[in-house]
């Protein structure tokens, strides 16, 4: 099986990685080149360009920022691929996004899978994701090598794009939430003058605990966010796209809302991870 992955950042080159482990023929494409040419060590075949890159593949893994990106790079990779190939989109493009870009699919005639994953640059790397999959039955015998390489567990959530999408932005609603709330406590510790590492100390253990507040909230306390597990442009991408489905499903979308200007007011390298929201809360403290 020949399995192409178009984008090898922060998921994607653990991705690749897993999928080489598997014993599977990898071909590689990153729009920074650069990228993708560290994979070539690991065993990966390195193309720099996205069409010839897909040319022999059995399967197509995008994982890319937005579907802007998503939907240039495709446009003109379609028509390369076979008509046998199947497309497995990973990328959080949002709902109304992993429709318009299954319509894409439909109109090459390519099979297509949404397939959005739980998990950061550790998983990935690990083959540990969990993926989201919404896609026809019979594209799930072709994508299950692929799923088994770079996770632990798949989740099938329905037959239709964008199923796999609602699911991720529930998840994510959930991560950007949780993220958040490390960060204000954290800061509220400082401004009180306690060492913010008693309040991870005071929930250790406990009912109120979460291994993501500890990983989070011990990056806060040093103030280290690079290399980046889930970037903070992610985050804010993210936060958008969950406050879209908010308002369209009829749920109060202000707190999300409200939780994209915190992470927006932290932008600041855009290399660094979502944990530097910590940022935007000290800057409120007396």
């Amino acid at each position: 099986m020949v399995v192409v992955v178009l984008g090898t950042g922060l998921l994607g080159a653990g991705m690749a990685r897993s999928l080489l482990r598997a014993g599977l023929d990898v071909v590689v494409w990153n729009r920074s080149p650069e990228r993708a040419r560290a994979l070539a060590a690991d065993g990966a075949t390195v193309v720099e360009d996205a069409g010839e890159a897909v040319t022999d593949a059995d399967v197509v893994i995008t994982v890319l920022f937005d579907l802007s990106a998503t939907a240039e790079v495709m446009v003109d990779a379609l028509p390369r691929l076979r008509d046998d190939a199947v497309w497995v989109q990973c990328g959080t493009v949002g709902v109304e996004g992993a429709e318009r870009l299954a319509e894409l699919a439909a109109t090459k005639g390519v099979g297509f899978v949404d397939a959005p994953v739980l998990g950061t640059r550790q998983p990935a790397e690990r083959g540990t994701l969990t993926v989201l999959a919404a896609g026809a039955p019979d594209a799930r015998d072709a994508v299950a090598p692929v799923f088994e390489a770079i996770g632990s567990r798949t989740v099938w959530v329905g037959d239709h794009p964008g199923d796999g999408q609602r699911l991720k932005l529930v998840a994510n609603s959930w991560v950007l939430s949780i993220t958040a709330a490390a960060a204000q406590a954290v800061a509220l510790a400082r401004g009180l003058g306690l060492d913010p590492a008693a309040f991870l100390d005071a929930i250790r253990g406990g009912a109120v605990d979460s291994a993501y507040a500890h990983v989070k909230g011990e990056a806060m306390i040093d103030g280290v966010f690079e290399p980046p597990s889930f970037g903070l442009d992610g985050a804010l991408k993210d936060a958008g796209l969950i406050a879209d489905a908010l308002a369209s499903a009829g749920v109060d979308d202000r707190l999300m809302r409200l939780l994209r200007e915190y992470y927006a007011a932290a932008a600041g390298d855009e290399d660094e991870d979502m944990a530097a929201v910590v940022r935007a809360f000290d800057a409120r403290t007396p």
